[in-house]
């Protein structure tokens, strides 16, 4: 079998096509190895790296893995002191199922750029929060420091109503009258997911 040496070839390969050998190539994403032959573990083009000695095949759908960076959209499921638990529903470069674990946490020292003393002041259980991806391994681990990132959306805690901006750093129930603190984003109020 004779392998094609470009870095980038047109080749379509699917599932257990032979793809190159060990020894020229390492196996890499989108590939697996069984008796030193390097093999493809799913549809998509073939890339021989010659430069590298990587052969790996891309997928043309490949699944949302979050990365470190990534904007995330979180509902908040616990607050504790010292960190807040969240659940990822879904990532600002695609529209697609986030892949990955969903499950992260916010500690309180990645809340805000100021001093914050207790998460329970800058997000409630319940609240709709974008956030920056700062770790995947081991753990799924969030920033809200951005200005563009924190709270875009609130219910009261007593009545359920969408609670409305009042100044930078609070939020209003109109029919309960109350204010309640909170990390804003800068577009709090005005995001579409």
């Amino acid at each position: 079998m004779k392998f094609q040496r470009d870095t980038m070839t047109d080749k379509l390969v699917l599932p257990g096509d032979e793809i190159a050998v060990e020894e020229e190539y390492v196996a890499s994403d989108g590939t697996y190895v069984r008796d030193g032959k390097i093999y493809a573990s799913q549809c998509g083009t073939l890339i021989l790296d010659d430069n590298e000695c990587i052969a790996k095949v891309v997928s043309y759908n490949p699944p949302n893995m979050l990365q470190v960076d990534d904007l995330v959209y979180l509902t908040i499921d616990d607050c504790r002191k010292t960190m807040a638990t969240a659940t990822a529903i879904a990532c600002d470069k695609t529209q697609r199922v986030i892949s990955s674990s969903t499950v992260a946490t916010i500690h309180v020292s990645k809340i805000s750029p100021d001093y914050t003393d207790n998460v329970a002041d800058e997000f409630r259980k319940g609240d709709l929060v974008r956030g920056r991806v700062i770790s995947i391994s081991p753990s799924l681990q969030i920033t809200t420091k951005d200005p563009h990132c924190g709270v875009i959306r609130a219910q009261c805690g007593n009545c359920k109503t969408e609670l409305v901006p009042k100044g930078k750093k609070n939020l209003f129930c109109p029919k309960c009258r109350r204010s309640q603190p909170r990390k804003l984003a800068d577009d709090y109020g005005d995001v579409k997911i």
